[in-house]
């Protein structure tokens, strides 16, 4: 590390005199040791779907949690530190609930993942805070239409079509670039995101490593089964011969 870098690194509020926030930088290197997520919006609605990573194979992966549901009709998978993810979750909640005790109606998708964001932003101005580690793909449908966002450190927000967070994420948005379709059905968003993660994963994975949720007008927020993720999973590997 340079030594015009470690005097500029030691604290949130200071920019370096190129303009960068190093500590700001250093949470986007967290999110790209997290396991991989991806979202894709669909006809009808938009899916989630989470990799769960465990380093240690005596443990429970039923215990690891990536995806949250934050609404009746919200919902969002987080990459980075879980902790930290964890946190912003209950904030998104808590928001959601008092938009709902205060207006009666749900809270827009939009509205929430800028307060996350304003939130997170907060965390890079002042001293005796770090910036979260963790970034959340949120995804959501109101009377706006569907919705599908990203989230990033430095309190920044991208709403995209198809978006991935974590490990091997430019390799995922290119596989997403060259075969996303706006009027996909359900089944075929999750296959297409299955797919993505199998490819850049380069290994075969068990229904117990993987979440998966959708959002629909009529459903709502709707998890999907292990028994019917190892369906989508054996329909994949079946279709790749």
């Amino acid at each position: 590390m340079r030594s015009s870098q470690t005097a500029y690194d030691r604290a949130i509020t200071m920019y370096s005199p190129d303009g960068r926030l190093f500590q700001v930088e250093y949470a986007r290197e967290a999110i790209k040791r997290g396991a991989m997520a991806v979202g894709l919006k669909y006809k009808n609605g938009v899916v989630l779907i989470a990799e769960k990573k465990t380093r240690n194979k005596l443990a429970e992966t039923n215990i690891t949690e990536k995806l949250f549901k934050i609404d009746d009709s919200i919902g969002c998978v987080v990459a980075g530190l879980i902790a930290d993810g964890r946190a912003l979750v209950d904030y998104a909640r808590l928001i959601a609930q008092i938009n709902r005790m205060t207006y009666n109606e749900r809270i827009p998708v939009s509205i929430l993942a800028k307060k996350i964001c304003e939130f997170m932003r907060l965390h890079t101005q002042y001293d005796g805070l770090r910036p979260f580690g963790v970034s959340l793909l949120i995804a959501g449908i109101d009377e706006g239409g569907i919705h599908l966002y990203e989230t990033d450190p430095s309190g920044a927000l991208i709403g995209y079509k198809a978006g991935s967070i974590g490990e091997g994420k430019p390799a995922v948005i290119e596989i997403f670039e060259d075969n996303y379709k706006e009027d996909m059905s359900r089944s075929q968003a999750i296959l297409r995101g299955l797919d993505a993660l199998k490819k850049v994963a380069d290994r075969r994975f068990e229904a117990s490593e993987i979440e998966i949720c959708v959002i629909e007008v009529d459903l709502g927020f709707q998890e999907v089964s292990k028994e019917d993720i190892q369906k989508y999973l054996d329909k994949l590997a079946k279709k790749r011969g």
